[in-house]
């Protein structure tokens, strides 16, 4: 056996491609409760804007939606044009997470509902 052989790929062993996962992580899909919540914090407060976060290795695609306070939800959805589909339903503009951050007012309502306990 030659020094580098060891390291030669096996016939018949395939190696992950992008769209496939590795690991033993699993992800809840998304369900009606998740629309439901995200239509009743929609409904119930103003000023509210929608952030679509991409799939990542642990957690499907999700919606932040940021009130005008900054108090906030986020919820997995069915997919990224789901969420803007969802957000256009509702008049409620959205933007794509990975391209324009997180709001500061959630921070700021973060900081300020840690500063009370």
């Amino acid at each position: 056996m030659g020094l580098f052989s060891r390291f030669r790929r096996k016939s018949g062993v395939s190696r992950p491609t992008g769209g496939e996962r590795t690991g033993s992580t699993s992800v809840r899909a998304s369900n009606a409760a998740d629309e439901k919540h995200l239509r009743e914090f929609v409904t119930a407060r103003r000023g509210v804007e929608g952030f679509v976060e991409p799939r990542t290795a642990v957690s499907d695609v999700t919606l932040l939606l940021v009130a005008h306070d900054g108090e906030w939800t986020r919820r997995r959805v069915p997919s990224v044009q789901w969420a803007h589909t969802f957000c256009n339903k509702h008049q409620v503009p959205s933007y794509d997470a990975a391209v324009v951050g997180i709001p500061q007012r959630m921070r700021d309502f973060n900081r300020r509902k840690k500063a009370q306990g």
